[in-house]
């Protein structure tokens, strides 16, 4: 079965997060290990790691992650911006190691003004120097896929594929598969033999092995709109369908999922326990789930 877990607030703590977690019978937990909205970050104590290692331990939460800032674009043109960005990524990777964390969750950058191609270069360039400073770490830098707004890059899985592949230290990173994301990017999902098909493609593509972990979250907007938005589990455009074939799937059984939903209440229940109970209640707990071999399906956008 998979871990089930949720991005959550680390205000009053970084182990605030976990007990949250716990308390919302979650098996896994996401969490900036900063402001995300500004550069500047306060330093990381030992009584910060300790709380939060001790967290873990006492909770049994498993596979925690962060995400990066959304202020750090590895892609930009502008080298005043690509050098603060990869300053920050080093940052983000040092705290992640401190905490015990799998990964940094990361949205591979955006080109602007410039071109796919040299933005690609750019990313490359920037992680291959966050490995340099960072030597001998476990923390993973985990490509997220996107949705393409703009001028994101990481919609295509050919993106992701090409950073691995000219990295020079390709095994320090993996993919985070966003299922919002990969829908609004074009990817269909909804039938078992849709979702063959995009999980042939990824596999051909990049390999399934590379996937770390999953963000559960269902789409305000359609297949190949290229347009970010979330929504709550089986209330979009997805529909129920394509998680009931994520969560079946046998070969990510063992992989943390995230949701990244609205944090809101309704009818006095969080909505992150509502979105969770969904999904479980989703799980074929009986073996042998297969989902339908892909047909030739053309893609959105």
């Amino acid at each position: 079965m998979p871990l089930f877990g949720s991005h959550l607030s680390i205000a009053g703590g970084y182990y605030k997060a976990v007990e949250a977690a716990a308390e919302l019978g979650m098996e896994a937990v996401q969490l900036f290990t900063k402001n995300n909205n500004q550069w500047a970050a306060k330093e990381l104590s030992a009584n910060d790691v300790l709380a939060f290692r001790e967290a873990i331990e006492r909770t049994g939460i498993q596979q925690p992650v962060a995400h990066d800032s959304y202020l750090i674009n590895l892609a930009s043109p502008k080298d005043e911006l690509w050098n603060k960005s990869q300053e920050a990524f080093i940052v983000e990777l040092q705290r992640a190691e401190a905490l015990g964390l799998i990964g940094v969750v990361m949205h591979p950058g955006s080109y602007v003004e410039s071109d796919e191609q040299s933005g690609l270069e750019r990313i490359v360039k920037a992680l291959d120097a966050a490995h340099r400073a960072t030597p001998k770490f476990k923390t993973l830098t985990l490509l997220e896929t996107t949705a393409g707004q703009g001028t994101n890059l990481g919609a295509k899985f050919e993106h992701l594929a090409w950073i691995i592949e000219h990295v020079k230290h390709p095994n320090r990173v993996a993919v985070c598969v966003d299922s919002c994301h990969i829908f609004a990017a074009g990817y269909p999902l909804a039938t078992p033999a849709e979702y063959a098909a995009t999980m042939s493609e990824f596999d051909r593509i990049i390999g399934l092995d590379r996937i770390r972990c999953f963000h559960l979250n269902d789409s305000k907007k359609p297949l190949g709109s290229r347009v970010d938005r979330h929504e709550h589990i089986g209330e979009g455009c997805l529909g129920l369908e394509p998680f009931r074939h994520i969560v079946n799937d046998p070969r990510f059984a063992k992989l943390p999922m995230y949701l990244e939903t609205a944090k809101e209440q309704r009818d006095g229940r969080e909505m992150d326990a509502v979105n969770l109970e969904t999904l479980r209640s989703l799980l074929n707990r009986g073996a042998g789930f297969q989902p339908a071999r892909p047909e030739s399906t053309d893609r959105a956008g």
